[in-house]
């Protein structure tokens, strides 16, 4: 089976978040199953950049007002298709946004014109490459099953993946004839939305499957609480909808392996964990006792529920614990986190930015890793977590509640938990936490179990590839 998937992001050429690692890594789980993936992706800077050897495959005069061109790599076991539009994503600051933070004011075009390419491709214009399904990730390319629909070509079976339901992709009305779409496709059962054009909106009404990044996100979305205002199109599609948990690269996230660590380790040498933690501690200026490093690797942002750990750094402190704390995003939660690195030296440390080296050592050296997030469609951080021995601590939400069994008695007893969940998601809920996590750590016997449970979980992509291939061949043999 020849699959096309289109993605704004992929690792490791390009990434700002989770789409990236998953983008990257299904495709490479797929093809055990006999099935053959080009993924389209923006020819960003540091795309073009990398990519070695590069074939001309396709040329657009005026995609969307602009000259493009596709092109066939190769790139670290993917094949990628690029799409080479200097107008649209030869920028100097990210993917979405410029250099000062702000959304590029062209974003709906720069993604419509990756969609419409998207659509072109799956309607045979790639010569001597035919694809028989087209999978889309998220609202940048959730308007490829929309052109797919609305124009004159043949229409494959196409999934739709909602990584996170809260980016929607919502425009103002004007941008409708830029998208050169027929007149009808602004209607309910196509783009419109509320009187907006809605990209994911789209991709929800025209995609023959959407599938989530959990099976728990899946019925949140559902709900007003979780929906972001979209629950009820998902709810008229609920017997297409599938939750399929993420998982993550085992080779690349194998603290056996790991070259980025400064100490590899198995379940059966864990003390040899010590080097990576005291890389950690140096790096952070934190203090070399023994009392827990509890560390956060995220977006700092309300979603992810960094201001409940800025309103409880101080009893963390107090209970004997230290803080090491790797990200970026809102600059009022930057700076509550500064400022408790300030006033608790050698108990907080706070590095700007995302750093991938990093990410592995904290996961590699510390002794648990706090996701207290509002809404989590799946995470990974926790799945890394768990590979590595570094006991995740989180919200009892999403995919965060699908991964992680609870350290409540009975899993205690059982010997099969795996880290420590909470609800309400409050302050006051995520600091009964870390004191549960306090309290077990002073048992060495009990955490040390805990690590190797965690250790042992299946969170590579071999299940959920399965899944995949499953739901591919179900569309293509009933031609969607």
């Amino acid at each position: 089976m020849k699959v096309l998937s289109v993605s704004s992001e992929v690792f490791p050429l390009i990434k700002t978040g989770g789409l990236a690692d998953v983008a990257g890594a299904l495709p490479i789980a797929l093809k055990p199953y006999g099935i053959e993936t080009k993924t389209l992706i923006p020819g960003y800077p540091a795309v073009m950049k990398v990519i070695r050897d590069p074939v001309v495959r396709l040329e657009f005069a005026d995609l969307l007002g602009e000259k493009a061109t596709v092109l066939d790599v190769e790139h670290a076991g993917i094949s990628f298709l690029v799409l080479d539009a200097p107008a649209y994503y030869n920028r100097t600051g990210g993917p979405y946004v410029d250099a000062t933070g702000k959304d590029y004011p062209d974003n709906w075009r720069r993604f419509a014109a990756l969609s419409l390419a998207g659509a072109e491709i799956a309607a045979g214009r790639l010569p001597g490459w035919q694809p028989d399904l087209v999978h889309v990730h998220d609202w940048q390319s959730a308007m490829v099953p929309v052109y797919m629909r609305y124009y004159a070509t043949p229409e494959l079976p196409s999934v739709l993946t909602i990584h996170n339901i809260a980016f929607q992709g919502q425009f103002g009305p004007d941008i409708f004839p830029g998208l050169r779409l027929p007149a009808h496709a602004f209607s309910m059962e196509g783009v419109e939305y509320y009187g907006d054009v809605g990209f994911l909106k789209g991709g929800l009404q025209t995609a023959h499957a959407l599938t989530t990044v959990s099976p728990s996100y899946a019925e949140e979305i559902l709900t007003p609480q979780f929906g972001m205002g979209l629950e009820g199109v998902i709810a008229s599609r609920a017997n297409s909808l599938h939750g399929i948990v993420n998982g993550i690269d085992d080779d690349i996230w194998n603290p056996a392996t790991d070259p980025m660590i400064a100490q590899t380790y198995s379940a059966a040498t864990l003390k040899d964990r010590a080097a990576n933690r005291l890389r950690v501690v140096e790096h952070f200026g934190l203090d070399a006792d023994d009392g827990p490093i509890f560390c956060v690797v995220s977006r700092l942002t309300w979603q992810k529920g960094m201001d409940l750990l800025a309103s409880i750094a101080g009893e963390i402190i107090q209970m004997g614990g230290k803080l090491a704390i790797l990200g970026a995003g809102d600059a009022a939660l930057e700076g509550a986190l500064f400022a408790a690195a300030g006033r608790y030296r050698g108990r907080v440390g706070v590095s700007a930015g995302y750093n991938e080296p990093m990410s592995h050592l904290m996961q590699a050296g510390c002794d648990a890793i706090i996701i207290p997030s509002r809404f989590e469609p799946c995470g990974l951080t926790q799945l890394y977590g768990l590979r590595y021995g570094c006991l995740p601590i989180v919200a009892r939400t999403g995919g965060l509640n699908d991964t992680v069994i609870d350290a409540n008695h009975a899993a205690l007893q059982a010997k099969v938990a795996t880290g420590i969940q909470f609800s309400p998601v409050t302050a006051e809920g995520l600091l009964q936490a870390v004191r549960r996590a306090m309290h077990l750590f002073q048992d060495r016997k009990v955490w040390t179990q805990m690590q190797k449970q965690g250790m042992k979980s299946d969170v590579s992509w071999g299940r959920s590839a399965e899944r995949y291939a499953a739901l591919y061949s179900s569309l293509v043999s009933r031609g969607a």
